[in-house]
């Protein structure tokens, strides 16, 4: 174990405090670590100091001053032996300095020091599952909490996502989803609901919630929405990773294999739906021998499994479209009538306007451009930009060029991802050219 440092928190650099040799630096080495660190463990981090502290915000700000001073010691003293460590400690002695300014809550200061552990790395594990993030989920998850609170919440804890992006998800103004997020965290606080992974009869309540929160982390990671990179792979392997520990948890739950196995169908085209250069490939254009096949068969198993138990809910229906996609040897042999039965199934079980637009989609593939028309034509989806570019995509192969040149600006105008704004750009030339452009079905291949 390593010497003591101020805070009375054991150093886990490897080197005695106070006396540590000056590692090699290497600026560009060092932003490179901090970026790893955060994409692999910043939730894992946060999760344990929440519960070590019993705040989120002393937690989230605990971190953050972790992360500044990462970012500016480390391009001058090297990236330390042990990254995640590193953060673990610093973040705990920065939290445990806020409760010592804090005098009312010295008491809580004394605890959180007790429960530090040995080595300032690890926390106590519950019995009866070893993640902390997914212990964090259900946590944020608590019935208490309104629905959209309990998925806005845990979005921005576990998967990092900004209140824009969450917003986002939603469909909703950035300043409202800020209010409902702080709401929560107070609400968490204020009712002193524990940081534990529900009983058994306790997790129907909050699996709708811990659903919703797998697939939109992944969703946002699948087609980012926003920045120059078309995928974050990051937040898809974590959706699965959680994913299969919910499984775990609850083996015979279908939403929850049903949800596993729709994200294992989407990612099985990660290798075709960009081109080397980056930009976008739709579904159709894909080329379908680059599609993961174990992932692909992975997923078609649990889609199987999950539909056996005859309780179809919207994620397994959704795998089961994903499903129908993954079993066409190409576009043209894609089931589209089988498709709009699925939807429609769907729809009527979740409505959404995004399911509903999913459904004109596969309707304008099956019965023709103008079949599907007249669904979007009723279904305005003011600020997404997938509404006006499915409707720029039915009007090119329905011939109407000049109104799908309209409905691209459009889609333009309300799309803040660089890689889909290029791929827009790109369909718009083609229709105000009238060259004409095929579209893949689910127009940009996205997850939802």
């Amino acid at each position: 174990m390593g010497d003591l440092g101020e805070s009375g928190v054991p150093d886990v650099s490897g080197e005695p405090t106070g006396h540590r040799s000056r590692r090699e630096a290497d600026p560009i080495a060092a932003d490179v670590a901090l970026v790893d660190v955060v994409r692999a463990d910043r939730t894992r981090i946060l999760a344990g100091l929440i519960k070590r502290f019993g705040s989120i915000d002393l937690a989230e700000d605990a971190l953050q001053e972790a992360l500044v001073e990462a970012a500016r010691r480390w391009p001058l003293d090297g990236v330390p032996p042990n990254p995640p460590g590193w953060l673990v400690v610093t973040a705990g002695r920065r939290a445990l300095d806020q409760l010592r300014r804090e005098a009312k809550r010295a008491g809580k200061e004394a605890n959180a020091m007790h429960s530090s552990g040995g080595d300032g790395e690890s926390w106590p594990e519950d019995p009866e599952i070893a993640d902390e993030r997914l212990r964090l989920i259900f946590t944020c998850c608590h019935p208490a909490l309104s629905l959209t609170a309990r998925v806005g919440l845990t979005l921005r804890l576990v998967a990092g996502l900004t209140t824009a992006e969450i917003a986002e998800a939603f469909l909703a103004e950035e300043a409202t989803m800020a209010q409902r997020i702080v709401r929560a965290k107070r609400k968490i606080a204020g009712a002193g609901i524990a940081y534990r992974v529900p009983e058994p009869h306790e997790l129907p309540a909050r699996l709708p919630a811990v659903l919703a929160v797998i697939y939109l982390v992944f969703n946002e990671g699948y087609t980012a929405s926003s920045g120059d990179s078309l995928v974050r792979r990051d937040l898809c392997d974590e959706a699965i990773r959680l994913g299969r520990l919910l499984v775990e948890l609850m083996p015979d739950e279908p939403e929850a294999l049903g949800l596993l196995g729709l994200l294992l169908l989407q990612q099985s085209r990660h290798a075709s739906r960009s081109a080397p250069n980056g930009e976008l490939v739709t579904l159709e254009l894909q080329d379908r021998s680059q599609w993961d096949g174990v992932l692909v068969g992975e997923g078609s198993e649990l889609v199987e499994r999950a539909l056996r138990r005859g309780s179809p809910g919207p994620y397994q229906l959704q795998a089961a479209i994903a499903a129908v996609h993954a079993e066409a040897t190409s576009a043209s042999a894609t089931d589209w009538v089988q498709i709009v039965g699925l939807y429609t199934t769907l729809a009527r079980v979740a409505p959404s306007p995004v399911v509903a637009l999913n459904r004109a989609v596969a309707v304008g593939m099956a019965e023709g451009p103008e079949a599907g028309l007249v669904l979007l034509d009723d279904l305005p989806l003011d600020g997404y930009h997938y509404w006006p570019a499915a409707r720029a995509e039915l009007l090119v192969r329905a011939g109407r060029a000049a109104e799908a040149t309209a409905a691209y600006d459009q889609a333009l105008s309300w799309c803040d991802n660089d890689v889909e704004r290029r791929f827009l750009t790109r369909r718009r030339e083609l229709a105000r050219t009238s060259a004409g452009a095929q579209m893949g079905g689910e127009v940009l291949d996205r997850a939802e």
